[in-house]
């Protein structure tokens, strides 16, 4: 496991509530949500150091939200209603 560091993170109010309603919607905590959405992000623009993915918790692989799962709410994972 990689060595982890401590660091204060001033951010505007209504952004921190912001990402701590994500995070509780994605079962995970303020500081896992944070990591989660930087490596992420880091991932997308190509700027993670090689090798630093595999050692990463594993991302959410639920989509977004209900549409883009492509399934209709009234259906269940197995596809029958």
């Amino acid at each position: 496991m990689s060595e982890r560091k401590s660091f204060l993170l001033r951010v505007d109010r209504e952004l921190l509530d912001a990402v701590q309603r994500w995070a509780g919607d994605d079962l995970r905590s303020l500081n896992g949500q944070i990591e989660f959405v930087l490596r992420r992000a880091l991932q997308q623009a190509g700027r993670l150091p090689a090798g630093k993915s595999r050692s990463s918790p594993p991302t959410n692989s639920e989509p977004d939200s209900i549409e883009q799962s492509g399934r209709p709410l009234d259906v269940d994972a197995t596809g029958e209603p």
